[in-house]
């Protein structure tokens, strides 16, 4: 079936996407590491969510292949500390594949309570230990080079004697100068990280920044001749989040986060189910996604974060058409039986790999196609004076007609 598949997209899509492919190598490791308990919670306009809420999201990382997950900043509170440990017990109790992680400052009141983590769980947490990094926040907070490199070699040792691994972060990484990157780097390096992270703290970079960025953290770690990793971690302030991870990938980054529905400060975190949608469509991973739409549900109903309805992939109305061209193209190849056929003529991302389908709905732009695959789909009979009548309602209206709409205007039509 896969072969019959390929064969039919080579014959009926011309792949514009296939043309200058090679400008961006496929990478040999795709890696991701959720913060949708842990960054994204710093929205101001999230709900906090309880444990039990907590736990639902993990499970549902874990069942979509989610290599990491930052499970909270124990440094913040008792109850934070509380929820890590039993996440963390879950992810033993039950098995997972996934790797836990935790946010921290390079400071031992950040450190000691994810170490305190471990100790209690039993279960290896990697420290994520972020510290500012560009000239206008050392300015701000009156740091210099000595401080930086004191600082992040001390936190590092610590946590290390804590049987911490480390992945050492560098907040606004990507307005920060390379001579102090590869400084404080080498120092982390050295003190006994084994993972480096690129922050894309206020989402300042553009791809081709990102592109150099990740070269020159290749050259870090290879000139320090240890086997390093290198994540990135975006946010989306100019919506360039999920390219810009894409191609931190492809130049050379090993593991890229992200946040169920983007949530996070300011505009949001690279949102997590678009990674996974593109980075499949890509071909560079082969993950089930048929139960991302509940895991974004999940993330949006603990959180109280509305999905937008035109959300790619995502939202209400990703797979629904209310225009009487499309939805005459889109009945004509759902008409054909054909699943593969129907979930391609009109939609860039196919419905069935996230367990969906399309949608054709009946509105003011719509055509009789509308009204008669509303119909169908519903085992009503769509003959003429039904199929206008539908439609003349649909015209009359600013909105396109909910279900209830229509039951009763079928309602009205069977008592008369």
């Amino acid at each position: 079936m896969q072969a019959d598949n390929t064969n039919r997209e080579q014959e009926l899509l011309y792949d514009w996407n296939e043309i200058g492919k090679e400008s961006i190598p496929a990478p040999a490791v795709v890696e991701l590491d959720d913060e949708s308990l842990r960054d994204g919670l710093q929205s101001p306009s999230v709900r906090q969510p309880n444990l039990d809420e907590k736990l639902d999201i993990l499970h549902r990382m874990e069942g979509l292949g989610i290599h990491a997950a930052n499970l909270g900043y124990p440094g913040a509170d008792s109850v934070v500390l509380d929820h890590v440990v039993a996440l963390a017990e879950e992810i033993r109790n039950e098995g997972f594949k996934i790797k836990p992680n935790c946010a921290g400052r390079t400071h031992p009141a950040d450190i000691l309570p994810i170490a305190e983590a471990q100790q209690r769980s039993g279960v290896p947490i990697e420290a994520a230990l972020f510290i500012g990094m560009s000239p206008i926040r050392q300015f701000v907070e009156g740091w210099d080079v000595d401080f930086l490199l004191k600082t992040t070699v001390d936190a590092v040792t610590l946590a290390r004697k804590e049987d911490l691994e480390v992945m050492y972060v560098t907040e606004d990484t990507t307005r920060a100068r390379p001579e102090i990157l590869r400084k404080v780097y080498t120092a982390a390096i050295e003190a006994g990280a084994r993972r480096i992270c690129i922050a894309d703290t206020v989402g300042h970079a553009a791809p081709w920044g990102v592109r150099a960025l990740i070269k020159l953290a290749v050259e870090i770690v290879k000139d320090s001749g240890e086997d390093v990793k290198i994540d990135w971690h975006g946010h989306r302030d100019r919506n360039l989040s999920v390219i810009n991870s894409i191609e931190a990938l492809s130049a050379g980054a090993h593991r890229v986060h992200g946040c169920g529905g983007g949530i996070g400060e300011r505009a949001g975190n690279t949102p997590m189910e678009m990674l996974l949608v593109n980075l499949k469509l890509m071909g560079w991973l082969d993950h089930d996604l048929t139960t991302l739409p509940a895991y974004c549900e999940a993330v949006s109903k603990a959180t109280d974060t509305p999905i937008p309805n035109n959300w790619p992939a995502i939202g209400q109305d990703a797979f629904a058409t209310s225009t009487g061209v499309h939805a005459a193209a889109v009945l004509k190849a759902i008409n054909t039986g054909d699943t593969w056929l129907a979930n391609r003529i009109y939609s860039g991302v196919p419905a069935d790999i996230l367990g969906r389908g399309q949608e054709i709905t009946v509105g003011p732009m719509s055509g009789k196609a509308n009204a008669v695959a509303w119909l169908t789909k519903r085992g009503y009979e769509p003959d003429e004076p039904t199929v206008d009548k539908i439609l003349a309602a649909a015209k009359a209206s600013d909105h396109v007609l909910v279900e209830d709409e229509i039951l009763e205007l079928l309602s009205s039509s069977a008592t008369r």
